[in-house]
């Protein structure tokens, strides 16, 4: 009824609702990522409190972020055979609960249950496979330049609520700094209950920019068990090289990124003397530079080689990566870090994405790209568990940050060769 409404208020001023759903899939992403990054922050002060060693905690976290990544492929299908408002609540209320129930842990299994699992799963059915959902469901004109948004809604979100989070982990106590991102997750599930479809037709809509002629029925959901949609998906993409290349270079992306960087930065910058809520403003300052590096790079799919794009968006992040322990973890130093990191936090994603719809048609998409971000967090949870075992063995985290400088350059050069194949031409009669 109220969607109906806006609807028609809408049409009058010529504004699609399909940026509506954007509006609406941007809180979302914002407040589940936003709950899964403060975790990063609340390491070192749920250290002091139990005594946990590092390897001990970011093995919880690297669950998580496993579980975080293994569950895109599978949302995907679950999104397509229930729907994305249920599929959103049902997410939220596992990273609520995850959260909540945590707040009374005081045994390791404990962490390992509510922050790696039902966290874990709860913000994997909420993550960037939504995003590529409701882009490629609503648009056709605009596609890159809405990935781009809700790309950036995600990987902000993951850095936005840290500075707040620092402070009141610092003043309050870490329990109190998983509260303001809790609020934004509950707020976004009710907004999407009250104003959210799952697809155009459900309002007598096209997507925005699709021809004419096409049908505005609403499409029957799949009746196909979602694990078996997600596994059918993989069995096909797995045959293509683009698949491969796409999947190897996105491994890389989580090594170098959330699994690295939000996991152990704060960690990193007190081992060289910096406060911890000095370490987050400085993540926070990286969320900023994100948000519009990774608006500008869905922008840029749309008009130039996604290639060529994925090749300087890798490069740059090795380097800079490399330079991280030469910025003498200054104040200064770090700024100029987190302005040329953070223009490429998830600026891939876009490139990424626009590859496998071309490589895989827009209906097969999402799902495809469920199994390649199901790598990007493989990656992520070998860089958050290895950068703990390389503080506890090494007493530095500084090697795990050269291994994801050179594994980027690596991938710099792996994408040049995601081209797909040239469909056959018809031979004339």
């Amino acid at each position: 009824m109220l969607a109906a409404a806006l609807n028609a208020r809408l049409a009058r001023r010529g504004i699609h609702y399909g940026w509506v759903m954007v509006a609406l899939t941007f809180l979302v992403s914002l407040s589940s990522a936003g709950s899964m990054g403060i975790l990063g922050a609340l390491l070192l002060p749920l250290q002091r409190e139990t005594g946990w060693d590092t390897a001990s905690i970011s093995g919880a976290l690297a669950l998580r972020i496993l579980l975080f990544g293994l569950m895109g492929p599978f949302a995907a299908a679950i999104i397509q055979r229930y729907g994305l408002r249920r599929t959103i609540a049902t997410a939220l209320t596992l990273v609520v609960a995850g959260c909540v129930l945590s707040m009374g842990m005081t045994s390791l299994w404990q962490l390992w249950l509510y922050w790696g699992v039902l966290t874990g799963i709860g913000t994997g059915m909420t993550a960037m496979v939504l995003g590529a959902t409701v882009a490629n469901r609503w648009f056709v004109q605009r596609r890159g330049l809405v990935l781009g948004m809700l790309t950036a809604a995600n990987a902000t979100g993951q850095l936005a609520f840290l500075p707040l989070a620092a402070w009141l982990a610092q003043e309050e106590g870490w329990r109190f700094a998983m509260i303001p991102a809790l609020g934004v997750g509950v707020l976004s599930v009710v907004l999407m209950l009250l104003l959210g479809r799952d697809r155009p037709e459900e309002l007598g809509l096209r997507a925005l920019g699709e021809a004419p002629g096409a049908p505005t029925a609403r499409p029957p959901a799949p009746g196909a068990n979602p694990v078996r949609t997600a596994f059918a998906a993989l069995a096909e993409a797995s045959g293509s090289r683009v698949f491969w290349i796409l999947f190897a270079s996105f491994a890389i992306c989580g090594l170098s990124t959330n699994g690295l960087i939000q996991t152990h930065f704060i960690p990193l910058c007190a081992d060289f003397g910096m406060q911890e809520v000095q370490a987050a403003s400085v993540l926070a300052m990286m969320g900023a530079f994100d948000f519009f590096g990774t608006i500008a790079s869905g922008w840029l799919s749309d008009r130039y080689d996604n290639r060529r794009l994925l090749f300087w968006y890798y490069g740059l992040r090795g380097l800079s990566l490399l330079f991280l322990p030469m910025s003498t973890f200054s104040l200064y130093g770090l700024s100029v870090f987190a302005v040329f990191y953070g223009l490429d936090w998830i600026a891939t994603v876009p490139p990424t994405v626009k590859l496998a719809g071309q490589a895989f048609g827009r209906e097969k998409a999402p799902l495809v790209f469920g199994w390649i971000f199901t790598a990007h967090q493989l990656g992520a949870a070998l860089a958050a568990f290895g950068g703990g075992i390389s503080r506890d063995a090494l007493s530095s985290y500084l090697p795990a940050f050269y291994v994801a400088g050179v594994a980027c350059l690596f991938a710099a050069l792996l994408v040049l060769g995601a081209r797909p194949r040239p469909q056959p031409r018809p031979v004339a009669a």
